[in-house]
């Protein structure tokens, strides 16, 4: 969800009439292609080429901070660059991208009226000719939450996913059994039956070199990727009560108001996993169907939670009388909080208390169960189902 000002007046109005306001989940989205700030390559692009221009640009203005990172084999690394003297455009310092890589790029600008704007785009780079990689989540050597499904998106369509699968393994400490899980051609999800144990470290062994996937294509990943799994946070969202219940290691931290998706654009059931974490954001109605409903350019402590647009995120224009008695977002679910983001609010406490790989389930709602395969709702696919999707098993 994205927002500007003479709309922000009109998402108010709706707000204070109970209908479509604020946030949508199922239908808020960080993003956008909004004129204030443009990156090339564009958002979601696969197989760029390592002679791409890679820029991030406003057409007034000024940009404010340019944040890009580069991730290859789960390990991250900024990407040094520098501000235009005009503050119209970052450029690199390097010439050319790297293979085989993904990229993030977040971005904060200042418009003409001096009013804060964000950006966050991704895209990923091609591998060798005839190769393919891996790109991996969570990232090597960090901490997640008991919630963590391993995740590896293919650079290129696997045809042999027996053989790909095969050369994948996850070990933990203490031991648990991590089954696999296909999504189509490209995307190999790996799990444990229950959630992890908080402590628990997890190795993920990647034996991709010289794997044929089909097609003539090899892999060319030979390498271990490590995380540890923190303390236990498992949120639970009742739309129908309105409030989050945060707890942690099975207590009781805090009940706090939120306004979750409204009756034409409920909050999704089931579990979710906590996918990143932004201190700002821009959400856009138009990104997922919602055109000209909402564009907010700076929304605070945006927690995503699928790939579709879900977010719990905070919000400075709904009037707080709303949270904890109506819903009334496009499907996200709204926390209290004020314009940019304060760290005292509920939503600010939240996104203090939040790792990526946290759990949140979302209870009464009368949307269906989120997608498996949106984002990282394979929680919600009863054990036998989910290791029906191996092809080792199949």
């Amino acid at each position: 969800m994205r927002r500007g000002s003479g709309r922000r007046r009109r998402a108010s109005i709706i707000a204070l009439l109970g209908s479509l306001l604020g946030l949508g989940g199922a239908g808020c989205t960080g993003g956008g292609d909004g004129q204030e700030i443009r990156v090339t390559p564009g958002a979601g692009a696969v197989n760029v080429r390592e002679d791409a221009r890679l820029r991030v640009a406003v057409l007034d203005g000024r940009l404010e901070r340019v944040r890009v990172v580069r991730t290859a084999d789960g390990e991250s690394t900024p990407v040094a660059g520098a501000i235009a003297g005009d503050g119209l455009s970052w450029r690199p310092s390097a010439g050319r991208l790297a293979v085989a890589s993904s990229y993030t790029v977040h971005a904060v600008a200042l418009d003409g009226h001096g009013r804060r704007h964000s950006r966050q785009t991704t895209f990923s780079t091609r591998a060798p000719a005839g190769r393919f990689v891996a790109h991996f989540s969570p990232e090597h050597r960090s901490t997640a939450g008991v919630g963590t499904i391993v995740s590896l998106v293919f650079s290129r369509p696997v045809a042999d996913r027996a053989a790909v699968e095969r050369a994948v393994t996850v070990t933990a400490r203490p031991p648990v059994e991590v089954a696999a899980h296909w999504f189509g051609d490209g995307r190999l999800d790996l799990r444990p039956r229950a959630f992890w144990r908080p402590g628990t470290a997890v190795t993920v062994a990647l034996r991709l070199k010289g794997v044929h996937g089909g097609g003539g294509y090899y892999g060319i990943q030979d390498k271990k990727l490590e995380f540890t799994i923190g303390r236990s946070v498992i949120s639970t969202v009742d739309a129908r009560a309105k409030t989050i219940e945060v707890r942690r290691d099975g207590r009781l931290l805090r009940t706090l108001p939120v306004s979750a998706g409204a009756a034409a654009t409920p909050t999704y059931s089931g579990y979710m996993v906590v996918m990143e974490r932004l201190r700002t954001t821009r959400m856009n109605g138009q990104t997922v169907g919602f055109a000209g409903e909402y564009d907010i350019s700076d929304v605070p402590h945006a927690v995503r939670l699928t790939r579709s647009g879900t977010f719990l995120h905070g919000n400075y224009w709904t009037p707080r009388s709303a949270f904890g008695s109506v819903n009334a977002s496009h499907g996200c679910v709204g926390l209290p909080d004020e314009k940019g983001g304060s760290p005292a609010s509920p939503a600010g406490w939240f996104f203090r208390n939040t790792l990526p790989g946290d759990l949140v389930r979302v209870v009464n709602s009368p949307q269906k169960t989120v997608g498996s395969d949106n984002g990282y709702g394979g929680w919600n696919l009863p054990w036998p189902r989910w290791r029906a999707g191996s092809a080792l098993r199949s």
